[in-house]
């Protein structure tokens, strides 16, 4: 589970010093041309492109499509749209230790697809007494870190950012639909073959599946994050494929749906992923997005690996 009204003005472009030498008028012009401090002045003075926290946001709203949304999560977690950005982490979730990765990187806005406060919309009311909250909040202001939660304008891009991630990631984009990328055509390989392609690409350590592993699997439904169980049993009843690759789902709801889809004798099998896992690609795509458009701030893709394990 891809915000602010100013749009991102002109920013600072690199200062040239140009040194005009009248050669007709100088004596010695040789001796001029040849002299050290001749040919360091003509090399041009460079200067690092500075941005605020805010002009980075509106950079990126400004490509999405219908630009700034009336209703968002997509705000700042902490911090100040002015701070000037020293550097740039790109993370799914801002837990501590990407927190503290970013401190040790020099880097002094995070980027982070999922709250930061452990609840949809980061309220934190509920949490001030909160001993955990309390450090978290401590600690970033402590550093002078702001955090914003890019879920919504990723996702609103088109393609969606976070679908184009995990295709990269999983060497799909060539199969993917052109109107739709979620629908991937692959070349037929076992249900087992699939998994074992995510996981390695996906750095999963197990998957939860439903199928048969032998099972044929070409027509690939990819859906990260947690779409919902409508919506994700709607889009089997819709699209037929033949195998759906969800982040996560609700037991009751999607599992169910295609357990008796199996008994009933569809060809359909279920891959779930886990949340963090089939949306870290978004946070690596924000990477090279801010590599592209940004390319005078240091931004590093900082995963926040896997909550969960597996005994």
């Amino acid at each position: 589970m891809k915000p602010v009204t100013e749009r991102a003005g002109s920013f600072a472009g690199y200062n040239r010093r140009k040194f005009i030498y009248n050669v007709s008028t100088a004596v010695g012009a040789g001796l001029i041309l040849s002299s050290p401090i001749a040919g360091l002045a003509a090399e041009p003075e460079k200067k690092e492109e500075t941005y605020t926290v805010k002009q980075i946001m509106d950079l990126f709203i400004k490509d999405v499509p219908g630009g700034v949304l009336s209703e968002t999560v997509d705000t700042l977690k902490a911090g100040s749209p002015d701070t000037k950005v020293t550097g740039i982490v790109t993370t799914m979730f801002a837990t501590i230790a990407v927190i503290r990765n970013a401190i040790d990187l020099g880097a002094n806005f995070i980027i982070a697809h999922e709250p930061t406060f452990y609840n949809h919309e980061d309220k934190t009311d509920w949490l001030q007494d909160d001993k955990v909250y309390r450090y978290k909040a401590n600690l970033l202001k402590e550093h002078n870190i702001a955090v914003w939660r890019n879920h919504d304008y990723i996702h609103h891009l088109v393609p969606d950012g976070v679908t184009m991630g995990v295709l990269d990631q999983l060497g799909w984009q060539k199969y993917a639909d052109k109107d739709l990328p979620n629908r991937v055509n692959i070349p037929a390989i076992p249900l087992k073959e699939l998994i074992r392609h995510t996981k390695a690409k996906l750095n999963i350590e197990k998957v939860r599946y439903m199928g048969d592993p032998l099972q044929k699997c070409s027509k690939v439904l990819l859906l990260p994050g947690a779409a919902g169980g409508r919506t994700q049993i709607e889009s089997i009843e819709k699209y037929r494929p033949d195998v759906l690759m969800a982040g996560e789902i609700s037991e009751w709801e999607t599992a169910e749906y295609v357990r008796d889809a199996l008994a009933k004798g569809d060809n359909l099998s279920l891959i779930v992923l886990g949340h963090i896992a089939s949306e870290e690609p978004g946070s690596e795509y924000m990477l090279t997005w801010l590599k592209k458009n940004v390319p005078g701030v240091k931004a590093t893709h900082v995963p926040s690996g896997h909550s969960l394990t597996y005994m």
